[in-house]
């Protein structure tokens, strides 16, 4: 026997939940009543889940497994008709977005918090996805928060646990619970996109790839697609076993975190392509040999090449970047002669994009690039986009950067971040810049000069909604820029994060080392910011 207990409560000390859900500190989330509130206040700020029909997983950090059970038995109390899970409580978050979007669900709880670390110690995330299969847009989340400052009870059925590891259909009360394989959805659906005899060919010819997934959910992914389908050696996909605490990791795909696979393909014996994925599988570090790959380039590049994939050789209606991403997309989508969006950061407004059908690519600086086939960024369809260019071009990565490079100019790009900064430091530093915008233009900083100095604001041209104070940009003559902002993806202080970026278009001049092309833009940042001054750092605590 079964029953729904009604269990009083008091709001939590919550936050605003954004784009990437809820993020706190993992003991946070498992103190008494804390998931719970912020559960009940996700299905009440979505106007309740009687008759629903929701998507649940998460990427496997620890904590994952248990927050499941609740979530199963709150939702069964609050009457949804069906709840599909992944295997063990595996989804990444691509493929929730995929399932929700397949199976014509009611949206998703997705447990992640993305690249930052897992652990007892470390971090936990929750979020909700609406049934396009993409982040809540702000009118439900500020519904939510509403609900958690004045939620007084919740809804919780007493059963037993459901058997997250057995493939096929349970019942939590009256609530169906079908577990469901985590992949094979995903799997078909990247084989519908790309050309899979090419790029099977290009690794029976001898092609070398290593897949680094960071202990973190893509490993079975990757595992399934890369060595079994594609025909990848068996120890192409590294760290590829999900680990609670991503091997005591960092599992976010980036020079520093994923420096064992750099290093590997910076050797002259290392393979010919590299890759790596994050947490909950929807960012992405493309490595060739002897070089790295910008965010910004990759989404450039893959704009540029993307008609040699079958799901894209009819054109791109457009490419849609975030703010802070370089403006190399901007430049071929001029050359092709389609439409090129800049917005806030946030997956949510690619989201109106795609879903009006005005944007086919999108992508932002911080390692997420995707396009129609979800409503999330996706790292292993990146990877598969690559590989099938690859394939169709016989190139390497090196030699497609240089013709890229060559027909487009070279925007050098790096990303500063000073990170756990003190928030009223942070602030102030910003503050500070807000206060000075008009002073700056005409203003010289070494070589440099201000062109232009504002605060990023985006009117939707989808749903007409206004964003405000997304990032302060400060453009330079010679076309360089530099913008600043705070980011909210960590669960500590804040970060500064500081975006570097120089225009070239010598052909002479595109194989710079980028920190050096960079450094009077570095300097000028400095300068006008303000930042050893504001926050006592003398150097960033990682460049991208």
């Amino acid at each position: 026997m079964t029953s729904v207990n009604v269990i009083q409560t008091q709001p939590i000390d919550g936050q605003k939940p954004g784009t990437s859900g809820l993020r706190k500190k993992t003991r946070t989330f498992m103190e008494p009543h804390f998931l719970e509130n912020y559960v009940q206040s996700i299905f009440d700020g979505i106007g309740g889940v009687a008759g629903k029909v929701l998507v649940v997983g998460g990427d496997g950090r620890y904590f994952n497994d248990r927050a499941i059970q609740v979530i199963l038995r709150m939702a069964a109390a609050n009457g949804a008709a069906r709840c599909i899970v992944g295997q063990g409580g595996i989804l990444s978050t691509p493929a929730a977005s995929n399932l929700i979007r397949k199976r014509g669900t009611d949206g998703g709880l997705i447990l992640s918090a993305s690249h930052n670390p897992g652990g007892i110690d470390a971090d936990f995330g929750l979020k909700y996805n609406g049934p396009n299969g993409g982040p809540a847009s702000e009118g439900v989340t500020d519904k939510i928060f509403a609900r958690t400052k004045e939620i007084t009870e919740y809804r919780m059925l007493e059963a037993h646990d459901a058997d997250l590891s057995a493939l096929g259909e349970q019942t939590l009360g009256a609530m169906a619970v079908e577990i469901v394989d985590p992949v094979s959805d995903y799997a078909e659906l990247m084989e519908s996109l790309f050309d899979f005899p090419a790029i099977k060919a290009l690794f029976a010819g001898g092609f070398t790839m290593r897949f680094d997934a960071m202990h973190a959910v893509t490993g079975p992914y990757a595992t399934e697609i890369f060595e079994r389908r594609l025909g990848a050696p068996a120890g192409t996909v590294l760290n590829g076993v999900p680990s609670p605490d991503f091997g005591q990791g960092h599992p976010d795909p980036n020079p520093i975190w994923a420096k064992p696979l750099v290093d590997m393909m910076m050797a002259k014996d290392g393979p010919d392509f590299g890759a790596a994925s994050d947490g909950d599988g929807d960012r992405n570090m493309i490595v060739g040999k002897g070089i790295y790959v910008t965010p910004s380039d990759s989404l450039a590049l893959l704009c540029a090449q993307a008609t040699h994939a079958p799901a894209y050789a009819g054109g791109l209606a457009g490419v849609a970047r975030s703010m802070p991403t370089s403006g190399a997309a901007d430049r071929v989508a001029e050359k092709l002669g389609i439409a090129c969006y800049e917005t806030p950061t946030g997956w949510k407004f690619f989201g109106n994009l795609l879903d009006a059908g005005r944007v086919t690519l999108c992508g932002e600086e911080s390692a997420g690039t995707g396009s129609d086939h979800v409503r999330e960024k996706d790292g292993v369809w990146a990877v598969l986009l690559w590989l099938n260019i690859l394939a169709a071009t016989g190139k390497s990565v090196a030699a497609l950067m240089d013709d890229h490079w060559q027909t487009y100019g070279r925007n050098y790009y790096s990303r500063h971040d000073y990170e756990d900064v003190e928030a009223e430091k942070a602030n102030a530093l910003v503050d500070a810049l807000r206060g000075k915008l008009g002073e700056l233009p005409g203003q010289s900083f070494g070589p440099l000069t201000v062109a232009t100095a504002d605060e990023f604001a985006y009117d939707d041209p989808v749903d007409g909604s206004h964003s405000a104070g997304q990032g302060i940009r400060i453009g330079f003559t010679d076309g360089g820029r530099v913008v600043f902002r705070l980011s909210g993806t960590g669960t500590v202080g804040a970060t500064i994060r500081v975006y570097l970026e120089a225009l070239e278009t010598d052909p002479a001049q595109m194989h710079r080392d980028p920190q050096e092309a960079l450094s009077p833009i570095i300097a000028a940042a400095d300068a006008i910011a303000g930042i050893t001054s504001h926050t006592g750092r003398t150097a960033p605590d990682v460049i991208t």
